[in-house]
């Protein structure tokens, strides 16, 4: 409901930073400059001034951030009223989910929510990042639910909750017997990974080039579809891979897998909503979200 530019020019005023308020919205910055540059052109007036790297608010941008807040604050108090009419919530909810999330988050979510609004019928598609940002760009779903980024400036992203990549292996794998190896050691160890287009493929490829490493330098054996074919593989031979921990939970606690830990080299990502850029949810999208989040806020 909020108005977005404005929504922009408090990210920018609160970061004095088209940078960081980039970061923050995940858009990008051109897009930053050219929301600032309308509400300016809007007003007549300059919002910001700039003194060499650094940026300011003009004496006409602070009142239009007390105001600008003024607005956030009744818009907020006017959703919470109207989520109270909210209890009958009716009609279709198409989501959308990126395997690891469709497979071991969602589904409980999916139950408490249809339990409280029974009338709302879901269904749930599975795929890749990739495929679901696709499915989001067709229409094909009303809500996605990613665990990576996707080169797509027309996808807008909600944060989650946090994840941790972390290597697992069976723990009869007689390549090795430590808990925890060198990052060199790990560059040498058969290794299996999700396929390309996979959210978790990309998240890996990220961390290792913050190490200067390419895929093509590790000892990869092969790439499997779903994290499901990657455990029951593991599982069953000396080798190891990228999982999230989400989703070895219950192979921890029966012994069939363990993580071992890499010297100096920690994987986490966000898990995201993605809706279009400058359209809003649906109703059901948007009740789904709050009550997801807050569900996840409560453990």
């Amino acid at each position: 409901m909020q108005n977005f530019r404005l929504k922009v020019f408090r990210s920018v005023a609160s970061n004095l930073s088209f940078t960081k308020a980039a970061n923050e919205l995940f858009i990008t910055q051109p897009a930053i400059t050219k929301h600032i540059h309308s509400l300016e052109k809007e007003f007549g007036l300059r919002l910001f001034n700039r003194k060499g790297n650094k940026i300011y608010l003009t004496p006409a941008g602070n009142v239009l951030l007390e105001y600008s807040n003024k607005i956030s604050n009744l818009e907020l108090k006017l959703e919470n009223e109207l989520n109270k009419f909210k209890e009958k919530l009716t009609g279709k909810l198409r989501i959308g989910a990126s395997t690891t999330i469709a497979q071991y988050v969602i589904p409980q979510v999916i139950s408490k929510f249809h339990d409280k609004f029974p009338n709302v019928k879901l269904t749930l598609l599975s795929g890749n990042t990739e495929q679901i940002a696709d499915a989001l760009n067709k229409s094909e779903i009303d809500l996605g639910i990613v665990e990576g980024k996707v080169k797509n400036r027309d996808i807008r992203y909600i944060h989650f909750i946090s994840d941790e990549l972390v290597v697992a292996a069976n723990p009869k794998n007689n390549l090795f017997t430590k808990e925890e190896i060198s990052f060199q050691e790990l560059l040498s160890l058969p290794l299996i990974l999700r396929e390309r287009g996979s959210g978790t493929l990309e998240v890996i490829e990220h961390a290792l080039k913050s190490k200067k490493i390419k895929l093509s330098s590790l000892n990869i054996v092969m790439y499997l579809g779903s994290t499901e074919a990657i455990k029951r593989y593991l599982e069953n031979d000396n080798s190891i891979g990228f999982i999230s921990t989400r989703a070895i939970e219950r192979e921890l606690s029966l012994g069939t897998l363990k993580i071992i830990k890499v010297k100096d080299f920690k994987i986490t990502r966000s898990f995201d909503f993605i809706t279009l850029q400058g359209s809003n949810p649906t109703q059901s999208a948007a009740q789904f979200i709050k009550f997801t989040k807050n569900l996840y806020n409560q453990k």
